[in-house]
């Protein structure tokens, strides 16, 4: 049964397994006020904290994903610091959105740019029409990236690309971010829906626990060195065999290493009276 609520400048809908954003300021390109910014971080942590959502679905209103931050609201953020904090508000909105324990998804039409660019590259997947057209022109404004448009982006597609796209601002095709690899799919104008679509109900049928797992070391391996990494990738691989019922190792404690603490077994006094003192000199 599908549950729909609207926010002043946003929509959010859940129908099962799927929930679903819409960005809804149409009239604005669906800038990205502080009001909304607000709105989207209460929605994703409702996604969050849902144990029956698996997929997620950010689109925007009208002709447009998103035409950034609202530049008429910024005189109204105050001083230096006010800024650097509204920054960071922003930046852990881009961080919930990045770390959901679900599969998301951008669906892009017309404008991406900025903070608008800056939602999709927080996105698991990006699915755009042809006619959809992104960059970073915060340049021509004076001002620079605050979440994600040089350090996601430099993740993406390399520092001399991210220099490019942010020093010059300009206005690029889907096709350019699909061959950057900042995007993942482009279709027709009129083949947006069918094509997310088809991709949830593909998601839809994995395991998805195995999806929490990969998109955690993807993440995190992407982060730190090789060998940290590859920890990570081992850890996974013996957690997807314990879900998968080989949790019974010969000298584990199977949890009377806990359940000694709370009864102070024989073990737990064991344990205890060999190391408390061992070494205290």
């Amino acid at each position: 049964m599908e549950h729909t609520e609207t926010y002043q400048h946003i929509e959010y809908a859940e129908d099962g397994e799927v929930a679903r954003i819409r960005l809804n300021r149409p009239e604005k390109r669906n800038a990205l006020s502080m009001k909304m910014s607000d709105e989207l971080i209460s929605a994703l942590d409702r996604v969050q904290e849902s144990r029956s959502i698996k997929v997620l679905v950010i689109r925007g209103a009208g002709d447009h994903f998103c035409a950034g931050d609202d530049i008429t609201e910024m005189p109204l953020w105050g001083d230096a610091n006010d800024v650097m904090r509204r920054v960071r508000h922003y930046q852990s909105m881009a961080n919930r959105l990045e770390e959901l324990d679900k599969l998301t998804i951008a669906a892009v039409d017309g404008f991406a740019v900025g903070g608008g660019l800056e939602i999709t590259m927080a996105c698991d997947f990006v699915v755009a029409t042809e006619r959809a057209k992104w960059g970073m022109p915060e340049v021509d404004v004076g001002i620079t990236p605050g979440w994600g448009g040089t350090t996601r982006m430099a993740r993406l597609i390399g520092r001399r690309m991210t220099k490019e796209v942010n020093l010059l601002g300009a206005l690029h095709s889907a096709r350019r971010a699909r061959e950057l690899t900042l995007w993942n799919r482009v279709v027709p104008n009129d083949a947006l829906d069918e094509a997310v679509d088809e991709l949830v109900e593909v998601l839809l049928t994995k395991n998805h626990q195995a999806t929490r797992q990969l998109k955690y070391i993807i993440n995190r391996g992407v982060e730190c060195d090789l060998y940290t990494a590859q920890g990570f990738e081992a850890l996974s691989g013996a957690l997807s065999a314990s879900v998968n019922g080989a949790w019974q190792v010969s000298d584990a404690d199977h949890g009377l290493g806990v359940g000694g603490f709370a009864e102070k077994s024989k073990l737990w006094e064991t344990r205890r009276k060999a190391a408390k003192d061992f070494w205290t000199d």
